[in-house]
């Protein structure tokens, strides 16, 4: 129990290895390449670690000049690579696709098999899949905190999901969120507010092709796969941001973005920040309903810009970018640092704000779960990462998921209770008869 384990920290008998939260700050504390880092840790062993996680070909890069997909693929390696009998993993899986968080679920999961792991996850199909039991957090931000006794992985995402704790007579979310079985209805009563030719875009080393699309007035378009395959490259180009080479995109419309990685200078609170940013909306009773409130904004304002989180400062980014009056909102990575409650919510959020103004959205995304409850088609993005990347779309929910999911090489099946997706275990029955089917999600 925790006597024994806080007994062996004060008698120094147990060694721990944890995996920081934000992987930003690594490049502040270690001057250095990637291979000089983890030579440090075990320079027996390393090689293997980074093959498995497929980081060979950065080795010899320095950490400054990595994404932060490939940062936090580093510093799992060296945690991993640690001699250690306790394993503390803070949010594993920000940054990466689908594909390497599935990978790096299954390197920890073979690691629990030897000695004691624990994980803070915010991408609930992935924390399924990884952990044996889980115990829930609840209370106020910034106030106070509860942990709740362990349940099994199924029992507590569940209970998540349906806001209530039977045990400890806890409500802590208003309805459940709800899954369906079955895609949305795609027939546009709206009619097409963007439409692009195909695209092509090249760079040095990285060449990026779509097919010609349409987006219609009040649909929700997720963008789903490989990281480096050319998503931000597609919605820069629809923000007006970057020229296609080939091609080129109709744009009557007003366009609204948040891009993937937030950086601002500004000095002064947030509330100072959103008033020069959003003028007048800032006061408008839309800005006080629909977005102060859900996402939480109120007890930022008087904090200064400079001391937000990473989940802060995604929350008064989306929000800046919904507040706007666009016909157009392009999200990229709006999930990235905040915790499953804060995803939930605004997905809620952007849904309402698309329904209630009429208007249409963009959204890059790695969390099935969000890009489900949020989407009402999909643009499948392919390709060998950081060489080539194809788009294709936007397709309906059923064929964007099996496509998607085809290329990852997972089925989901559904939970009974909840209707909510679960990965199948690979090989298994289900996941097989699924594949004969071509049945990936939508089972």
């Amino acid at each position: 129990g925790l006597f024994e384990h806080f007994r062996k920290i004060s008698e120094g008998e147990m060694v721990s290895a944890l995996k920081p939260q934000y992987v930003d700050n690594i490049p502040r504390l270690f001057k250095g390449r990637v291979k000089e880092m983890l030579e440090k840790v075990d320079p027996a062993r390393y090689g293997e670690i980074a093959s498995e996680l497929e980081i060979e070909h950065i080795l010899d890069r320095t950490l400054d000049k990595l994404s932060g997909g490939e940062l936090q693929r580093v510093a799992i390696a060296a945690t991993l690579l640690k001699n250690a009998s306790f394993f503390f993993f803070d949010e594993p899986s920000s940054y990466l696709d689908i594909r390497q968080r599935l990978k790096i679920s299954q390197l920890i999961k073979d690691l629990g098999e030897r000695r004691q792991v624990m994980v803070v996850e915010h991408d609930l199909a992935i924390l399924d899949f990884l952990a044996d039991n889980v115990s829930l957090l609840y209370g106020e931000p910034g106030a106070f905190g509860v942990v709740a006794k362990p349940m099994s992985v199924k029992q507590a995402i569940n209970v998540f999901l349906e806001g209530y704790l039977r045990v400890e007579n806890v409500r802590f979310r208003d309805k459940p969120v709800e899954f369906f079985d079955h895609p949305p209805r795609t027939e546009w009563r709206g009619g097409e507010l963007l439409t692009y030719a195909a695209l092509e875009k090249n760079f040095p080393s990285f060449h990026f092709r779509s097919g010609a699309g349409v987006i219609h007035t009040g649909e929700v378009v997720g963008c789903v796969g490989p990281n480096a395959t050319g998503k931000s490259t597609f919605v820069r180009m629809l923000a007006g941001e970057l020229a296609p080479d080939n091609g080129f995109v109709t744009v009557e419309a007003e366009i609204s973005y948040k891009p993937q990685y937030i950086r601002h200078d500004f000095e002064g609170s947030v509330r100072d920040y959103l008033i020069v940013e959003l003028k007048e909306h800032f006061m408008s009773g839309f800005f006080k309903a629909e977005l102060e409130g859900p996402m939480g904004l109120k007890h930022l304002y008087d904090k200064e810009m400079s001391r937000l989180s990473g989940g802060e400062q995604q929350r008064v980014a989306v929000a800046r970018a919904l507040a706007q009056d666009a016909d157009l909102y392009l999200l990229d990575e709006p999930s990235a640092y905040l915790d499953a409650n804060q995803r939930m919510e605004i997905a809620k959020v952007i849904r309402r704000v698309i329904e209630k103004r009429g208007r249409s959205a963009l959204i890059v995304d790695h969390d099935v779960y969000f890009i489900d409850l949020v989407s009402d088609t999909l643009m499948v993005f392919s390709g060998e990462p950081s060489v080539s990347g194809t788009a294709v779309g936007p397709l309906d929910l059923r064929d964007g998921m099996n496509r998607f999911l085809s290329d990852v090489g997972i089925t989901f099946r559904r939970d009974m209770e909840t209707r909510r997706p679960r990965i199948n275990k690979l090989s298994s029955r289900l996941d097989e008869e699924q594949r004969r089917r071509g049945e990936y999600y939508y089972a």
